[in-house]
């Protein structure tokens, strides 16, 4: 078979399992996200509070050890806390693009994280069991797209976490994982771009 009968093959495949209406949605769902997150932001900031103050505030009383801290916990407990926040603390920082660096790498490593909790849990066939019927829609999809739905997981409000998790659980190839999810990279310096400049 030639590349471009595998290309072609690949192509229909993932037709027939609706990815690309898989892919279509989230796009939408995520720039959605993304425009609402906006939308706060700037009705904070007319109606309620000063988002520069309060920003500076968050870099003026806490240590950017405190909130990677926080940060760390959030992402490796199924994305408590929206990544977009600590990327707008990181506009008031002297270094942005240091901690934007330093932020995509935590994420980058709480995904780790969770990949070893879905493996672990993988070990308890109780927990097994009910962590596959929690996370089965994750599953499902991995299980069809392989690393293209990690790298979804990775770029868009899908929680990261999850999709690791996952990955973890079914067993999925680490070294593949650790190569699909330096996608996180990418969406941190996509959503900083925009975010840094309302802020």
């Amino acid at each position: 078979m030639t590349k471009y009968q595998k290309a072609m093959a690949l192509h229909r495949y993932y037709r027939i399992t609706l990815f690309y209406k898989f892919l279509k949605e989230t796009a939408y769902k995520a720039g959605l996200i993304l425009l609402l997150f906006v939308g706060v932001i700037v009705a904070l900031e007319y109606f309620f509070i000063d988002i520069q103050v309060l920003l500076n505030t968050l870099v003026s009383n806490y240590t950017p050890q405190i909130i990677f801290t926080v940060f760390l916990f959030s992402e490796s407990l199924l994305g408590l806390l929206p990544p977009e926040i600590f990327i707008a603390w990181s506009s008031k920082s002297a270094t942005p693009w240091f901690f934007i660096f330093i932020l995509a790498t935590i994420s980058y490593l709480s995904g780790i994280i969770s990949y070893f909790i879905g493996k672990y849990l993988y070990l308890i066939p109780s927990v097994k069991n009910y962590t596959e019927q929690k996370i089965e829609k994750h599953i499902i999809k991995i299980r069809k797209w392989g690393g293209f739905f990690i790298v979804i997981g990775a770029i868009t409000p899908i929680p990261h976490s999850l999709v690791s998790m996952a990955s973890g659980l079914i067993n999925y190839s680490f070294k593949n994982y650790l190569v699909w999810a330096l996608f996180r990279y990418f969406r941190f310096v996509a959503y900083a771009l925009i975010i840094f400049k309302i802020l």
